[in-house]
């Protein structure tokens, strides 16, 4: 398996570097340095300076990790199990879990995360079609449900009330505002959205990108 480094504007492929496993998910931690979760158990860091990528260090965080996002200078990561959320620094010390008591299956699938400018944390569970906000600390914020919800993938924070999610179940791209919890289609099957599964969204650019599981292409849409 590989990582690759591409230009954004022409799509020019500009470094490739193998790994010794599938990578899953990632996230930037600062504006080079990506961290990338590679095994049961561990993150890779990944640094992206002269246009090349550099292996840096590996961080050991609990098994059964499947989620992963930045939150200040450590990092919140998601597993298949309990503790379901774990904040930790960058050495892999655990600063804070998940207080799951009265509903120890909160989550069953919390695969992908978003963390808003203002340090709260949205967690996509297909398992469950919910998304769930906690604090910068992990504490239990809200929890949202909506037919339109139906299995939560990828997702990603314009601001703190602008959330979007791939709705793969509906093959559409929702706006989440937790302000007001309501859920909104941005984009459906009439702009070629088909089982989606990640987004990113580039704010200088005003571009959202959004991949599918099936394919091996981008598609990218303009924002307003």
């Amino acid at each position: 398996m590989c990582v690759q480094l591409v230009v954004n504007r022409k799509g020019k492929l500009l470094y490739e570097g193998g790994l010794d496993i599938t990578p899953e998910r990632m996230c930037l931690t600062d504006r080079n340095t990506v961290a990338m979760v590679v095994g049961e158990d561990e993150i890779q860091m990944i640094q992206v300076k002269d246009k090349t990528l550099t292996r840096e260090t590996v961080v050991t965080v609990g098994k059964h990790v499947c989620g992963i996002t930045s939150s200040g200078n450590d990092l919140v990561v998601s597993y298949k199990k309990k503790p379901w959320l774990e904040k930790v620094s960058m050495d892999g010390t655990v600063l804070n879990q998940f207080d799951i008591r009265g509903n120890p299956k909160h989550f069953v699938s919390p695969f992908f995360m978003c963390t808003t400018p203002g340090g709260s944390v949205f967690i996509s569970d297909n398992g469950t079609n919910k998304i769930t906000q906690v604090d910068a600390s992990l504490n239990l914020l809200q929890t949202f449900t909506d037919p339109l919800l139906m299995k939560p993938y990828g997702i990603t924070a314009l601001t703190e009330d602008q959330i979007l999610v791939c709705s793969r179940g509906n093959h559409s791209i929702v706006l989440l505002q937790p302000s007001t919890n309501t859920v909104t289609t941005l984009l459906g099957k009439e702009d070629e959205i088909c089982s989606p599964y990640s987004l990113t969204h580039c704010a200088n650019q005003r571009k959202l990108y959004v991949t599918s599981r099936w394919t091996d292409t981008i598609k990218i849409y303009q924002t307003v």
